[in-house]
């Protein structure tokens, strides 16, 4: 399948696939995980703030991370979110992280920014006066339904009347298929990254998935070559575009 993004044509790929897409980075060109994770909460936060008026100033965000790398990248987007003047509240699932993520959540506790885990994060939410919430909950690594707080959280986030902005792919949505699992995040928007997920653009998705946008973590073209796809270059005018289906 392929998308027509202003006359390019993209294609969408598997969360399988995007696993290859990662492999390659980090093992054979050398770009760490580190370096993607940036681009994509630098994204994150810029799509953000657009959809608050371009500016964060004095603006709630609440950042919902899980343990993963997703989490990973929601809390740069909390730390961009902060430095840009935004009151940001980090409700993180756990502690027990691992790899990249430990690195971001260190950053984060030196900041003066709200930290909420476990049960606290989720008592967080349900008291929250929000202006947007971020879904760094579960990204495309997702098999089966979510369980346990992850859920809770999902199914608190549902109930605030705010905006919702999912990186990757809104938590509980199968980033391949698009089967919608319960419970699931009903997104405002959703930033994917790299390239779009099948999940994304199935019919029976839209409702969850909302606004559907790009984000660049510069994947070089040689990656997608290897892979056997052939792609124009995307980000010609922006690291972050709205893509449309053909």
């Amino acid at each position: 399948m392929v998308l027509s993004v202003k006359g390019l044509r993209i294609p969408v790929i598997t969360a399988q696939e995007m696993r290859q897409v990662d492999r390659l980075m980090v093992e054979k060109y050398g770009i760490q995980l580190l370096q993607m994770m940036e681009n994509a909460g630098r994204n994150l936060a810029e799509l953000s703030r657009g959809l608050l008026g371009n500016s964060v100033l004095d603006k709630h965000v609440i950042v919902a991370a899980g343990k993963g790398n997703n989490g990973g990248g929601g809390m740069v987007a909390a730390r961009h979110l902060y430095n840009w003047g935004a009151r940001v509240t980090i409700v993180l699932e756990s502690e027990g992280l691992s790899g990249v993520p430990t690195l971001q959540w260190k950053v984060l506790k030196a900041l003066p920014v709200e930290k909420q885990t476990g049960e606290e994060a989720l008592q967080s939410l349900s008291g929250s006066k929000a202006d947007l919430v971020i879904d760094a909950l579960i990204g495309y690594g997702l098999s089966g339904k979510p369980r346990g707080l992850t859920a809770r959280m999902i199914e608190k986030i549902n109930t605030l009347s705010v905006p919702v902005v999912s990186l990757d792919v809104p938590s509980g949505l199968d980033a391949t298929t698009g089967e919608i699992h319960d419970p699931c995040i009903r997104a405002t928007a959703t930033m994917t990254l790299a390239l779009p997920k099948t999940g994304l653009v199935k019919p029976e998705a839209r409702n969850v998935v909302g606004a559907l946008y790009l984000a660049d973590i510069s994947v070089p073209d040689v990656v997608y070559r290897e892979m056997g796809l052939r792609i124009s270059p995307i980000f010609i005018h922006d690291t972050l575009i709205r893509i449309e289906e053909a």
